[in-house]
């Protein structure tokens, strides 16, 4: 999708009051204004309780229909009221990822008891005492539900961990042994091996799983009417049933169908051997370009601008790249905070939204703010700016001018829709300026800052060059003095 943007359309200090899918309803309008193209829903099955961001994930099957786990909605509302907000989505003409939690399940309906090792917890390939029977949460027959839909119950076979005995009330890792039983071995290698990350995880070799999955996914596709999916915690569940599942789902509902992974790893090699063993079928979230932004905005002095890409995953493989600025799991009090400090989020938009390369992501709690604790302002009118620029006039061919450690710029050179050319500069520590050439059909035409971030005037010189400034810690986007947003 050409110029194609993503809104993350939540972020986890959330009201929960049930109300979030008539809340979003309302911002629909404004979403598409600005050019937002899909719409990413937080986990919309039932979870613990209905407090619950919907990450630990109780039945897939309840979408906010069944009385299970203190309500029938889930935290952000009703079955109904998510039909309803999907169906409105699509009348504004853009699409619908949804969010859907596979690793593991959380708060069973019955204990059961089983043989199974504690492992260390630094590396889970070790085992630290005689294989014993414990107890654990893992059985699973959603009495809310009474079998619509699927009679599918868990049990502690179809898991290959837990991290507490209820014998003892002894935490830590437990391995679940049985016949073929073992941590799945297509996984981030992580402390050894990173199978486990929560809860009851679930063994993705099983045979009934893989069956139970599949039954869901399609019957969960079918129901919501979605047009794609963002697979949480995808470094944690093993390669060959996610090359499996995507594989399956594309037969079933073409090759147009969105799958997104969330792969939270800095390294390039790790995502790149994902890519491959998952057969490049799902894009994934460009967690290196968040962590060199996250970094730059902390230790400005110590990072070279210029280096910005690197390792990252828009560096080397561009179309399957999801950039991004923030999101859940970064924001503050999140266990993989790491969230970009204000003065530098609007340079780290632009660097996502007004580039070539990455699909990139405007999170909810950057646009609209984050509450909880943290009550932080949203910067809705600097993203709308830039989101109308990138709508605009961010297309065609890319031309760098990475200048210095603290001062870079590109110029977008347009198309034959889009044919206006934009020159971008970032720069850090003080006002600067960058030569960059627009072509020699400008000569003596006028530019301006579209930001308002810099009151100077550029105006071409007879060989097509224009010196365009940048203020200290700002960005500037220059067009044609006299062109309007749309």
């Amino acid at each position: 999708m050409v110029n194609g943007l993503l809104f993350q359309g939540f972020e986890w200090y959330l009201p929960a009051d049930g109300n979030y899918y008539k809340d979003l309803k309302k911002k629909l309008v404004d979403l598409k204004r600005i050019g937002v193209t899909a719409i990413w829903l937080p986990p919309v099955c039932k979870a613990t309780s209905p407090e619950d961001t919907g990450y630990g994930i109780y039945d897939l099957y309840d979408l906010g229909e069944f009385d299970q786990k203190g309500s029938v909605r889930t935290k952000y509302g009703t079955k109904e009221e998510l039909l309803d907000l999907i169906e409105a989505i699509h009348a504004e003409g853009m699409q619908v990822y949804a969010d859907v939690v596979l690793n593991h399940k959380a708060a069973a309906d019955f204990e059961e008891e089983f043989q199974a090792v504690k492992v260390d917890q630094n590396d889970r390939r070790k085992d630290i005492e005689e294989p014993r029977t414990i107890k654990a949460w893992t059985g699973f027959d959603f009495p809310g539900r009474k079998g619509m839909y699927s009679d599918f119950t868990w049990h502690h076979h179809h898991f290959s961990g837990v991290d507490l005995d209820t014998l003892t009330g002894e935490k830590g890792i437990f391995r679940i042994l049985g016949e073929n039983k073992g941590w799945n071995w297509g996984v981030s290698h992580d402390n050894g091996n990173y199978d486990y990350l929560m809860f009851a995880d679930i063994d993705h070799a099983h045979p009934e799983v893989k069956e139970e999955l599949l039954n869901w996914i399609y019957w969960f596709i079918d129901e919501l009417n979605i047009d794609g999916i963002r697979f949480d915690a995808v470094k944690h569940i093993d390669d060959e049933f996610l090359e499996m599942f995507a594989e399956k789902i594309h037969e079933r509902k073409g090759k147009d169908f969105y799958l997104l992974g969330e792969y939270w790893d800095y390294s390039i090699e790790n995502k790149e051997k994902f890519m491959k063993n998952t057969r490049f079928q799902m894009d994934l979230f460009d967690v290196g370009l968040h962590f060199n932004l996250f970094s730059l905005s902390k230790n400005p002095e110590d990072f070279d601008l210029r280096k910005v890409f690197d390792g990252t995953v828009t560096k080397v493989n561009p179309p399957m790249s999801v950039t991004f600025v923030d999101n859940h799991d970064s924001e503050p009090g999140q266990a993989l905070e790491s969230y970009v400090e204000p003065w530098f989020k609007e340079m780290a938009y632009g660097l996502i939204l007004l580039r070539r390369d990455g699909y990139p992501t405007v999170f909810y709690g950057d646009y609209y703010g984050i509450g909880g604790p943290y009550m932080i302002e949203p910067m809705k009118e600097k993203i709308d700016k830039l989101s109308m620029l990138r709508k605009s006039f961010a297309y065609g061919d890319e031309e760098n001018y990475f200048a210095d450690q603290d001062l870079i710029g590109w110029v977008r050179h347009g198309e034959e829709e889009h044919p206006e050319k934009m020159a971008v500069v970032i720069s850090l520590f003080e006002k600067k300026t960058i030569r960059m050439h627009m072509g020699e059909e400008f000569k003596g035409v006028i530019f301006a800052d579209y930001t308002g971030n810099c009151e100077d005037k550029v105006e071409i010189d007879g060989e097509g060059y224009g010196d365009f400034p940048a203020e200290k810690a700002s960005i500037s986007v220059w067009l044609r003095d006299g062109l309007e947003l749309v």
